[in-house]
């Protein structure tokens, strides 16, 4: 073949490959082949169908989802074989390896001597690579103090979880030196539990805290204005369904010690006041208003604030209902 011959033939296939070209682009595009209208996919039945006509125009599509159901949320977790989502409650967000304590293998038998020796060095250098720098040893204790005092005051997954926003957040805008990290983490907790509307008392922030209650209300006072966090004011009355549950007291006595709460704020009587003494006394006066009495000293175990407090301000909770009477 001479060289002319060949650079026709060359030159056929080219222009042959460029005709072709823009029919393999029209294939692409999903239309139907009978009406020429759009192409939907059923995932469901695994078929591709023109929205127009009708027409099937592929069926049995592979499923890319998991090949079990679920009905409720229980069982999606328990089926689920991926792990569990990110959360900011772990120091590294639960994306690292975690190696069990056990020493047993995946048929529960228990390991050799020299097996378990060689897990232990594994778990000492994972742990090593899970907290390689001092900020992630500066968060893993907090975010474990966090999870402990939350635990300790009942506190749900929600406020644990915003706690860690804000103490990484301290951590990011370098508002830790000169404090401790348990006072900047008891002061995040308390913070996220007020945002929340599950707010704790200082008093009970200070029995499960490792520092003292002047230092958590000075670093509270340091975090929330450095970091420009929008905090109400308490609202007594989410401190009385706990108090009420606590003190095991009906409905009824709740009630009554909202609607006391309500009349003290139209008269004004709540200014000045400690949100956690008006809740108490108001719990204490609607239990003798509903026959259903409890002592001082019971509520003043709850609530944690002192008898004192709460006869003066149950007098003036009374003294209100009377005017609006």
């Amino acid at each position: 073949m001479t060289d002319t011959t060949i650079r026709e033939y060359t030159g056929e296939r080219a222009s042959e490959s460029q005709d072709e070209e823009p029919i393999e682009q029209e294939d692409e595009t999903l239309v139907c082949p009978e009406c020429g209208g759009s192409l939907a996919t059923d995932s469901e039945r695994g078929e591709t169908v023109c929205e127009e006509c009708g027409l099937v125009v592929s069926e049995d599509e592979i499923d890319p989802g998991p090949e079990w159901r679920a009905f409720n949320a229980n069982e999606k977790d328990e089926k689920s074989r991926v792990g569990a989502p990110t959360t900011n409650m772990m120091h590294d967000k639960g994306l690292s390896t975690n190696i069990g304590w056990q020493d047993k293998d995946a048929y529960g038998n228990s390991l050799s001597s020299r097996q378990r020796e060689k897990m232990q060095r594994l778990r000492t250098w994972n742990e090593r690579f899970r907290t390689r720098d001092s900020k992630e040893r500066n968060l893993k204790q907090a975010l474990g103090e966090i999870d402990r005092m939350a635990s300790a005051l009942g506190l749900p997954e929600s406020v644990r979880e915003t706690a860690s926003v804000i103490y990484r957040r301290a951590l990011d805008e370098d508002l830790l030196p000169g404090r401790s990290i348990e006072g900047v983490a008891t002061a995040s907790l308390y913070a996220a539990a007020r945002q929340a509307g599950t707010p704790r008392s200082l008093d009970e922030i200070e029995g499960v805290s490792r520092v003292e209650k002047d230092e958590i209300a000075r670093t509270y006072r340091y975090v929330i204005r450095e970091l420009n966090l929008e905090i109400q004011p308490a609202d007594p009355e989410s401190y009385v369904p706990r108090f009420a549950s606590e003190l095991n007291l009906s409905d009824e006595v709740e009630r009554r010690a909202r609607d006391l709460l309500q009349t003290a704020k139209q008269e004004g009587v709540h200014s000045g006041k400690s949100p956690v003494g008006l809740a108490a006394a108001a719990v204490y006066a609607a239990s003798l208003l509903a026959n259903e009495k409890v002592t001082q000293s019971e509520v003043s175990d709850v609530a944690s604030i002192s008898e004192v407090t709460i006869r003066n301000r149950y007098h003036e909770l009374l003294d209100a209902e009377g005017q609006m009477l």
